[in-house]
């Protein structure tokens, strides 16, 4: 009966505003193929070596694990609330899915964080400026507050021209890939499995877990999709592959063209300076251009498009009936205090160490998405042994980047559990002041209906009531 509705209002007008799936696709692929790939790949070659092309393989398959629990409950539970709908469908409403909620807001904020440091990384060498803590923190700070300023003004057209920068961006990286590939020395791809190489690999395959977690989006924009039944699985699928292609493409380029010793000198730049052997001084210009381009969308998407459904949420415990990307729904404070806090991360905590709380604090929405699908998967479907095995790889993953952290960034070690840690408290002190409490979306668009519903009554009843008295003599 609902399969038959759905093809019943695939082409009523309606449903054409909605986005297609190729729109959904670019939306996940331009987040993914930001700040991660651009801005933290000198890291990714100091630790994983000649091995880092395996190391984007392994991430991607651990991604993998976590989106088929997006994937079956986004064709199932469509609500652009995402990941947070399906914990409260899991948990129920209560302090953990409140800290939650916050914590998902706060990733958003540390996301925010880690592409204006990579954003910083690029546009300092392109104009010749010397990298110092004080050029660092006002390049991080002011590209935050360019896109601040243009949310204040209104405009829509960074927004509007997303798919057209990620059109850009892909393009460059394929010119990357087609113009290097012919350069590759082998010698510097050949996989290595000593203990350090395996180690480092691992502890790379924790941190680069992030690049892929764009394609939760999908799930964010769900209500606005068409036919999410079958485009939500689709969508999310689709911009893994094309996102893991792009990695292991550029990976094997860059890595294969750059000693391992050049690459981690230039580690906030690395790609660029990958592309100077093949493509001498226009390579790193045009690179580095894609990646200023490609780092102020992500942050622009970020920005409007993520933290604001995110802060709506943990604000209000639901979403509006009518969610525009561009409005911050009447908590226009929200906007601010994630500009803010991204801006205080940036200059808080280095490129590296940003990148692992930012891969810390999604590893755990995953696994409690993924806890969330064990228990309803008698209702909405899904497979208990990938469930299970997505669950024991993410735990092992983050406990491993926890491993690392303690060893090589004790600042990142506590910032994570900072932001863990103050996700709780904010709720616990939130909700005993406000008494806020989660709806489930049905519930919200039960009540959105029945208020208008009222409304329409009320309007006839004023008409009726009206046009007897005109007739009264």
């Amino acid at each position: 009966m609902l399969a038959n509705k759905n093809t019943a209002t695939t082409s009523s007008p309606e449903n054409k505003k909605k986005m297609g799936l190729w729109q959904v696709v670019a939306l996940a692929v331009g987040t993914m193929v930001g700040a991660s790939i651009f801005s933290i790949f000198g890291l990714g070659a100091r630790l994983a070596g000649p091995n880092l092309p395996l190391v984007f393989v392994l991430s991607g398959i651990v991604a993998l694990l976590v989106a088929y629990s997006y994937a079956t409950l986004g064709s199932r539970i469509i609500s652009d609330a995402g990941p947070i709908e399906f914990i409260l469908k899991g948990l129920g409403d209560g302090l953990l899915t409140g800290a939650l909620s916050f914590l998902f807001w706060l990733t958003y904020v540390v996301s925010i964080a880690l592409f204006a440091k990579g954003f910083a990384g690029y546009l300092l060498p392109f104009l010749h400026i010397q990298a110092s803590p004080l050029s660092n923190g006002i390049s991080e700070a002011g590209v935050v507050l360019a896109f601040l300023a243009l949310g204040i003004l209104g405009s829509s057209a960074v927004g509007k021209a997303e798919l057209v920068i990620v059109i850009i961006k892909l393009s460059i990286l394929g010119l990357f890939v087609v113009l290097g590939v012919w350069s590759i020395k082998p010698y510097l791809v050949t996989p290595s499995f000593t203990s350090s190489a395996v180690t480092g690999s691992v502890n790379a395959v924790a941190i680069f877990f992030l690049s892929y977690m764009g394609f939760g989006l999908v799930t964010n924009a769900s209500e606005h999709m068409q036919n999410p039944e079958k485009n939500v699985p689709r969508a999310i699928y689709l911009s893994i592959l094309i996102v893991s292609i792009v990695y292991i493409l550029v990976s094997l380029v860059a890595v294969g063209n750059l000693s391992l010793p050049a690459l981690i000198k230039a580690e906030d730049n690395a790609l660029a300076v990958a592309a100077e052997p093949f493509l001498g001084q226009t390579g790193f210009l045009l690179v580095s251009l894609g990646a200023l381009f490609s780092i102020a969308s992500a942050l622009n998407a970020t920005l409007f498009g993520g933290a604001n459904v995110a802060y709506a949420l943990a604000k209000d415990g639901e979403l509006p009936r009518k969610f525009n990307r561009k409005l911050w729904f009447g908590s226009s404070e929200g906007l601010y205090f994630t500009a803010a806090l991204g801006i205080v991360f940036a200059l808080m905590f280095s490129l590296n160490g940003i990148a692992s709380i930012t891969s810390g604090v999604f590893m755990v929405i995953y696994l409690f998405v993924l806890y969330a699908h064990w228990k309803l998967k008698d209702q909405y479907g899904g497979n208990s042994l990938i469930i299970a095995s997505g669950f024991l790889v993410v735990t092992a993953v983050f406990l491993l980047l926890l491993i690392y952290q303690w060893h090589t960034n004790r600042s990142s070690f506590y910032g994570t559990f900072i932001v863990l840690g103050g996700s709780l408290l904010i709720e616990l002190v939130y909700r005993g002041m406000t008494q806020r409490g989660f709806v489930l979306r049905e519930l919200t668009l039960l009540k959105s209906k029945e208020k208008d519903l009222q409304g329409e009554l009320d309007k006839k009843f004023e008409q009726l009531l009206s046009h007897g008295q005109n007739r009264t003599p």
